[in-house]
C-alpha cells in the first residue's frame, strides 16, 4: 500500500497510481473552473452585479475574510434573497474533481467510485499512521 498522507489531493493520488496523467488532471480542472462559477460571476451573468461591484466586494473580502454574499448584502449590491438564490444555483451546478474526470471522458463512473473508495481507505490508514507516529515521537 502506497503511503499518500492525508493531505494529498485525489488527483495526485490517481496520478501516483498511474490512473491518470497530468494532461488529464489539467482537462478536469479546466472543466471545473468553467463549470464552478463563483457567486459574483453568477450574479453578473444574471445582470445583478457589475464588474465594479464584484471588484469592490472582493477587495473587502480580502481584508475581512467574510463571505462574498454577506458583503454584497451589507453594501446593498444584492438582496439576501438574491444571495440565497445564487447559493442554490452554485450548489446545483458545482462539480467535484472526480465528476469532472467522468464528464471529460477520462474515466468511467464505476472506476471513479472504486478509486474514491481506495483513496478514502488510504487517507484513513495514513491519518491513523500519522497519529501513531506523532504519539510515539511525543513519548520518546
Amino acid at each position: 500500500m502506497t503511503t499518500i498522507r492525508s493531505h494529498v489531493l485525489f488527483g495526485q493520488f490517481l496520478l501516483s497510481k498511474g490512473f491518470v496523467n497530468r494532461e488529464d488532471i489539467f482537462k478536469a480542472r479546466i472543466l471545473q473552473k468553467e463549470t464552478n462559477l463563483k457567486i459574483g460571476q453568477l450574479a453578473k451573468r444574471r445582470g445583478w452585479l457589475t464588474d465594479l461591484e464584484i471588484e469592490k466586494t472582493l477587495i473587502v473580502q480580502e481584508e475581512t475574510y467574510e463571505k462574498f454574499g454577506v458583503i454584497a448584502v451589507r453594501e446593498k449590491f444584492l438582496l439576501q434573497s438574491q444571495v440565497n438564490e445564487l447559493l442554490e444555483e452554485h450548489d446545483d451546478e458545482y462539480i467535484f474533481f472526480g465528476e469532472a474526470l467522468v464528464k471529460a471522458g477520462i474515466i468511467k463512473h464505476k472506476e471513479l467510485i472504486e478509486q474514491l473508495k481506495d483513496y478514502n481507505k488510504q487517507r484513513v490508514f495514513d491519518a491513523q499512521t500519522e497519529r501513531e507516529e506523532s504519539e510515539q515521537s511525543r513519548l520518546s
